[in-house]
C-alpha cells in the first residue's frame, strides 16, 4: 500500500529526473508549476543566474477577487494567464515548461494552456 509519504517522494524523484534534462536559460527561462492542496503557484526562472523573473499564485492580491475557490481548475487558468501577462511585461516570450513531477492533467495543464493562450510559447 502506498502512503502519502511515498507519493510525495515519488513526485520528487520524477521532478529530479525531469530537471536533469530541462534547464531554463536567459533566452528561454523555465516555467515551473507547484501545486498544493489549496493553492497553485507558477514561477518563471532563469537557471543560469538562479533568479526568479516573475511569479504568480492564487495568493496574489490581483486574483483574490477573481477566483472563488483557490484549488480548482478555473483559478489555475487565472494563474497561468497572470504569469504570462507578467512575463510579457518583462520581455519574456518563450519558456520551457516544467510540470514539477506532476501529471500533465487538471490544474497543471490549465496553467500551461492559459499561459499559451495569453501569448507564451512552449
Amino acid at each position: 500500500m502506498i502512503n502519502k509519504l511515498d507519493r510525495k517522494l515519488n513526485r520528487i524523484t520524477r521532478h529530479r529526473r525531469i530537471r536533469r534534462r530541462l534547464e531554463g536559460s536567459a533566452e528561454r527561462p523555465r516555467l515551473c508549476v507547484y501545486r498544493s492542496n489549496k493553492h497553485i503557484y507558477a514561477q518563471i526562472i532563469d537557471d543560469s543566474t538562479a533568479a526568479t523573473i516573475v511569479c504568480a499564485s492564487t495568493l496574489d492580491a490581483e486574483l483574490k477577487d477573481k477566483v472563488g475557490k483557490s484549488w480548482n481548475v478555473d483559478s489555475a487558468k487565472h494563474v497561468g494567464q497572470l504569469v504570462a501577462e507578467r512575463a510579457k511585461a518583462k520581455g519574456v516570450s518563450a519558456v520551457v515548461f516544467d510540470r514539477g513531477g506532476y501529471i500533465y492533467h487538471g490544474r497543471v495543464a490549465a496553467v500551461a494552456e492559459a499561459a499559451r493562450e495569453a501569448g507564451l510559447e512552449f
